[in-house]
This record gives structure tokens, sequence and C-alpha cells, in this order.
């Protein structure tokens, strides 16, 4: 490598460029054992390749000279993947595989002068590759490596052993260990790839490269967007005469983050509680009952509102009592116009003993126009497996709605979903409802702080904090998240949480009774005396009928003294 240098630079290959191209091609290829009469490629197979595919044929320059290049081709994924040889794929020289159709970005072939090695040219190359692949919205880059060390070791070891001690750099192999490096992965071993490269027996590895941002069917209208806009409500309870009332206020807060464009809005647990204020006269578990008679109403206005202000909202939550149960329960509200309701699965102690709330037994995903989201309410957030499973189904944004009355109930809620940011590399978003509220038993004060919570690489804030309100205060955070860092993450993190995963020695899945059933598998379906059927989670199972009142609360839920309850709230 020579002493001192002014330039580097990184361009698309000229037909001027040829002399230089072929000379340092010569010095790459000099120490190689390959049966071949002339080491470079014919004038007349660049003029080609340039033709047919000028932008995938790069060049690295140090001070105006050429070091080193890497040419390409795009083909079908099939004859990319299954087993062809080096002269089949490039169309014995003709190069007329290459198809402006395909999915797959082939190397053809990348090499460095040996006097420029060590300065990472190389890596600047497949960087490069990797950049064009995804500007053509291209499936992968897949390219077959040779193993020029396999020769030493090919009296003791399979190229298969080969591989994996390269792998695990018990071996060192110039070529192969430089592509792991680089993010591809082994798809098979090729026998008799390139004739006569005896370095590797004529063996080669094929390799690809994965584009995360590959869009199979890209569409100009309706796009997925990548950055998404949340609007999360830090509500303040306040005494609320009536249903509309409730409206006036969610409207507002509607109305604002909507005007900021976002995506969603999302509000706290229970911020309905006002309305038990007329009920204050019975006791809590007949209160809370008396108030799920509006859950309807305020999912149907809730839904015109999402579609007049072009926004998906996720309700927080409020009581519903089917079948005699009572449970905790949510509705995202999508633009599109319809609706999906959600179920806290985990009740607290507290839940149980003072409303006799039990927990519904559905976990699943939703699909949205920005993406797949989770939503778990408050307590739920405090159990990993749950959003575990979520993350499983392609779960990119966590929306926690929470209700906590003491500061060390909200430290529970807040650490938990910081994470379950971390170890699901997902975005989660939590709300929840503050001030005090004396006209309504069992619900006289909250604490909460609103924010949004990051992984924790160096996409990402530090801390792990996209945003957070200040605590106790009525107010709203309008935040931006980025789904394309989380497809980086995943693939290219400090650490891969979700692709680390030892799944040969343990695995996490749903049982038969968390998962969708259709109403008429539901009455089919026995369960225990002792358990209690979960509302359905589409609202063709529940919307039709205004929900029923339960007339006197279960033994379980009647507090011995009214003045001295306290729910424990997350």
């Amino acid at each position: 490598m020579q002493t001192e240098i002014n330039k580097v630079e990184l361009r698309n290959l000229r037909i001027e460029d040829y002399k230089e191209l072929r000379i340092s091609m010569q010095h790459a290829y000099k120490d190689v054992d390959l049966d071949m009469d002339e080491p470079y490629w014919a004038e007349k197979d660049i003029k080609k390749l340039l033709n047919i595919f000028p932008e995938g044929q790069l060049v690295v320059l140090v001070d105006d000279k050429v070091v080193g290049s890497a040419l390409s081709l795009i083909v079908d994924h099939k004859k990319a993947t299954t087993n062809h040889t080096y002269e089949k794929i490039i169309g014995n020289y003709t190069f007329d595989t290459h198809d402006y159709e395909g999915e797959v970005l082939y190397g053809i072939d990348v090499f460095i002068d040996p006097e420029y090695r060590g300065l990472r040219l190389g890596r600047r190359l497949y960087e490069a590759r990797k950049e064009l692949c995804e500007q053509l919205n291209l499936r992968s880059i897949i390219f077959a490596g040779r193993m020029p060390g396999f020769e030493e070791h090919a009296d003791e070891l399979t190229p298969k052993e080969y591989i994996e001690k390269v792998r695990l750099k018990e071996i060192h192999d110039p070529v192969l260990a430089f592509q792991l490096s680089n993010d591809f992965h082994v798809i098979r071993i090729m026998r008799n790839y390139l004739e006569g490269d005896k370095n590797s027996q004529d063996y080669a590895v094929l390799m690809e490269w994965n584009n995360i941002y590959y869009d199979k069917s890209p569409v100009l209208i309706n796009t997925r967007k990548s950055i998404i806009r949340l609007g999360l409500v830090q509500w303040q309870m306040r005494p609320l005469p009536n249903l509309e009332a409730l409206f006036e206020q969610a409207e507002f807060f509607i109305d604002a983050v909507s005007g900021y464009g976002s995506d969603f809005a999302l509000f706290p647990e229970l911020f309905i509680a006002p309305l038990m204020a007329d009920f204050n006269h019975l006791n809590e578990a007949d209160a809370i009952r008396e108030i799920a008679r509006y859950s309807e109403p305020i999912r149907k206005r809730f839904q015109e509102m999402a579609i007049s202000y072009n926004i998906n909202i996720i309700t927080g939550s409020m009581p519903l009592v089917e079948d005699s149960n009572l449970y905790n329960v949510g509705f995202l509200c999508k633009r599109d116009g319809t609706s999906e309701m959600y179920t806290k699965i985990h009740i607290t102690p507290n839940e149980v003993n003072y409303w006799g709330m039990v927990g519904g037994n559905e976990i699943r995903t939703f699909d949205t126009d920005c993406g797949k989201i989770g939503i778990m309410i408050c307590y739920d957030v405090e159990f990993p497996e749950l959003s575990r499973l979520m993350a499983d189904e392609g779960m990119e944004i966590l929306f926690v709605p929470f209700l906590t009355d003491t500061q060390n109930g909200y430290t529970r809620v807040r650490h938990c979903a910081q994470a379950r940011a971390i170890e699901n590399e997902c975005y989660v978003a939590i709300a929840g409802c503050i001030g005090n509220l004396p006209g309504v038993n069992n619900m006289d004060i909250q604490y909460a702080q609103t924010a949004v919570f990051t992984p924790s690489d160096f996409s990402f804030p530090s801390n792990g904090i996209k945003a957070e309100a200040t605590p106790n205060t009525e107010m709203t955070i309008i935040v931006d998240v980025d789904l394309d860092l989380l497809k980086e993450l995943h693939e290219f993190g400090s650490v891969r949480i979700l692709k680390d995963r030892r799944l040969d020695l343990y695995k996490l899945k749903k049982s038969a009774k968390a998962e969708a059933e259709t109403p008429a598998e539901a009455e089919e379906k026995e369960l225990p005396a002792t358990t209690a059927k979960a509302p359905r989670t589409t609202l063709k199972a529940t919307a039709s009928r205004p929900p029923k009142i339960s007339g006197a609360s279960p033994a379980a839920a009647k507090p011995a003294a009214k003045t001295s309850t306290r729910t424990k709230k997350s």
C-alpha cells in the first residue's frame, strides 16, 4: 500500500477505465490458482456489461487510479438459488441471463489490487452494492464465493465443516471470512461452480444478503410509511356531567393531534371513570357495571371521529359486561371505518376483589395502514410473554394505555414498558391519566408520565426514551418513530435479541385458548365452570346489541367498608 493517499472515490465503471481495470485485476488474481489463460475480463465483455446494466458496474479509485471493481447482473431469484455454474449464470459470457424483471442482484466479480488492501475498499464496494440493491428494490444480493483456504484442509474437513470453522473463527479464509463479516449468509455449497478453482477444490459457497426494504408489490398510492407520528393524550380526570361532555373533551385532543398529522391517537386506561360519579351511591362493583352501558356508544363516536379526523384512535379502555362477566376492553378505531376490540388479559388482585373483573383470553396483533401493532392494557405490560408473542407476529409498535394511582405503580409500568421495547426491538408508547377525582369512589388520585420508549442502540436515544410528558400535567406529546430503524436493528444491531434467541433450547407459543375463534367454535368449546369466557374481539359478536348490565355484583366484588377501599392500579 502506498504511504500517502490524497483521494478515494467510488463510482460507476466507464469504458475508459478499462486499461487500469485490467491491470488491477491481473494484480488481484496473480497468485490465485485458477485454470485460465488470462485472469482479466476482455474489453468486449466490459462493453457489453456497460451496455446492458451500467449502474451495476462499480469501481473504486485511489488518487484517480482504478484499484478495484465489483461487477453485477440482475437475474431471476430461482435461477440464482438453484444449483448452477459460473458460466451458466453469466450465459457463457453473453450475459443474456441479465433480466431487469429479476429480483436478485447477482455478483459476478469483485476484486481489489493487493497493493491497496488494508484500506477496507472491498467493504466500500459491498456497501455500494447493498445501496444499489435497495434503490432498485431488489430482493437480495447473491453470489458464489470462493474458499481459497479449503485446499489446506480438504483431507480432514468437509466443505460444511470448513465453513462452520471459518464462521467460528477457528480457521481464517480471507474470502469467506470477509463475506460472512458483511452480513451474507450461506444458502448452499455448490460443486464444480468455477472450473479450475484448485484452491477451493472446485467448491463454492452460494451466499445471500437480504434487502430488508424489499417491497414485492410496490404501489404508488397508499404506500406504507416508514415514519409514523404518534399523538399521546395524558388525560386529566375531571368531573363530567354526561357522556357528551366526555366526547367534547376527547374530540378536543383528537382534533389537536390530528392537526399535527398524527397517525395514531392513544387514550389512557379507564379514562371514562368520571362517568361513575352518577352511580357513587352504589358500591364500586355495581357502579363500574353501570358505566359499561356506555362502551358501545363510545366505540361508535370514536369510530366517527377516526374517519372525520383521518386518524387511527386507540380508545384506552372501558368496562364491558358480557354474559354477566365484567371485562376491561378498548377499541382500535381505524380511519378506514373499521374497528377491532382488545381485552385486558391480566387483572390485578384488587380489580378482582373490588370490581369482580375477569381477564380476556385472546392474544393478538392488529394490522393497520402504519404497520402491525400490539395493544396491552396496563398490568399486561408486566408480563413479557405477551409482547414476545406479538413480536413474533411482526409487531413494530406496542401501545399501552395505563392507569396508576401511585408513583410506585407507575414505576412498574414504565420500567416494564422500557424492557419490552428493548427485548422485542420495537417502540412502546404509554399513556395514562393524571389528577384527582374526589367524586368517584376508588378513583380519587392518579399518577402518570406519558412516554414513548425505544430499543437501545446507536440509531436510538442513548437512554431509550424518545419523548416523555411532564409528570402529572394534562398535555399531549407528538412523537415520530421510524420503522426502518427497527428493520436495520433486527439485521445489523449491536445486539440482535430476536435473532439470537436459542430456539433450539426454548420456544414460546400460544395455547389453543389464546387463538382467535369464530362464535360457533366458542359455543362448541366446553370451558370449566370456574373459567369465564372472554368477550369476542370482533365487533360483530358484541356491537349489535348493548352489553348486559349485571343487576348485582358477585359476592367477591363487595368490599366490607366502602370508605376504606383503594384499587391498586396497574
